[in-house]
């Protein structure tokens, strides 16, 4: 019987239980981009999940999107990085850097670069900037010659990543940055071969998939999507075709894992769990929505056929979550006044449970 705390091979991994932590913004890396201390211990208090997915790292500069967030574009950044995967490998984790181009979702205040997109359309809402949020400036459409060196960006930052010790990379395909501003249909105007149709809107997600997966290998290589997501103001039409299309060339590059957001409904969500022909992690609840993902929420997806469960605000105040949900016992809640504040309060300082006598 699967069960949340029971192994799972994925890849040449073994993982001890099928928790996985899930990516989360939390901007506590140098102006210029490099892991620090503090990240390798708050990274290492998780080490029981069975995977970890970092918070987003940018793989150029112009796909940074916040200020305080780490990068993989130089080699200073992936020396910073050593200390990090170092630290959660002695305390027996495995970890996977979550690769994210900002695209429009971006400020020139916090890169000197105007950002880029698929069309020259705005994201909707403020973005942050250095000297705090600012409504979203207009990208630069990229011209067709340009779009393989964004897709390339992901698989150096990939070769970067695996230099500095993390098990493998995870391309962030969700939640209205770069690639899924490809797969929109607002956000991507083009009349070229990167968009209009679902073929045309899929090609960059897979270009950037193929891209990495031949610098680092399949079995080094995740992608997280959001199909049916809204985020920064993106739409998609034709969902179920256009992700059934996606994951099928997914397929063919034999991808270590797809990693799913409950942004759509369930039934067009089992039905891609139907369609993806290997490991599946679900993340059970709207990111940022409402509901945190918990044990019930959990088990429910196993039962639906997901191979891994990715948990986010939960794991921020429980870095023994999985040892709560072991247990049974409570879960402690987060302190969203500090989810980006800088700094090691509400980042360090959240503590494991502590037994009455």
């Amino acid at each position: 019987m699967t069960t949340l705390l029971s192994g799972y091979r994925l890849g040449s991994l073994a993982l001890p239980n099928r928790v996985v932590m899930a990516p989360m913004t939390r901007v506590r890396a140098t102006a210029d981009g490099l892991a620090t201390a503090s990240m390798a211990t708050y990274y290492a208090q998780r080490a029981t999940a069975g995977l970890i997915v970092t918070e987003g790292v940018q793989p150029s500069l112009v796909g940074q999107s916040n200020p305080g967030t780490p990068g993989l574009h130089t080699d200073e950044q992936a020396a910073s990085w050593r200390p990090v995967t170092e630290a959660v490998h002695a305390n027996g984790g495995r970890l996977f850097a979550q690769l994210m181009h900002g695209g429009r979702v971006s400020h020139p205040d916090t890169t000197g670069l105007q950002p880029v997109g698929p069309s020259a359309v705005p994201a909707v809402g403020e973005v942050f900037t250095p000297t705090g949020p600012q409504p979203a400036p207009e990208p630069r459409a990229l011209e067709t010659h340009e779009i393989p060196e964004h897709a390339e960006s992901y698989a150096r930052a990939a070769r970067r990543a695996v230099d500095a010790g993390f098990d493998g990379v995870e391309l962030h395909g969700a939640n209205g940055y770069l690639i899924s501003q490809f797969l929109s249909s607002n956000a991507n105007l083009r009349t070229d071969g990167y968009g209009g149709s679902v073929a045309g809107r899929i090609r960059f997600a897979v270009e950037a998939a193929a891209a990495t997966v031949d610098a680092v290998g399949a079995a080094r290589t995740g992608i997280r999507l959001s199909p049916g997501g809204t985020f920064w103001g993106v739409r998609e039409t034709e969902v179920p075709e256009l992700y059934a299309a996606l994951l099928a060339e997914l397929a063919r590059l034999d991808l270590a894992y797809v990693h799913i957001e409950a942004t759509t409904d369930e039934p067009t969500l089992t039905a891609l769990r139907r369609a993806w022909p290997g490991a599946l992690i679900v993340n059970p609840v709207m990111p940022m929505g409402p509901k945190q993902a918990d044990r019930a929420a959990a088990d429910h997806w196993l039962g639906l056929g997901a191979d891994l469960i990715s948990f986010g605000r939960a794991f921020l105040a429980n870095p023994d979550l999985v040892e709560r949900l072991r247990t049974g016992a409570p879960i402690a809640p987060v302190d969203e006044a500090t989810f980006y504040t800088g700094g090691d309060n509400g980042y360090l300082t959240y503590p494991a449970y502590q037994y009455a006598a």
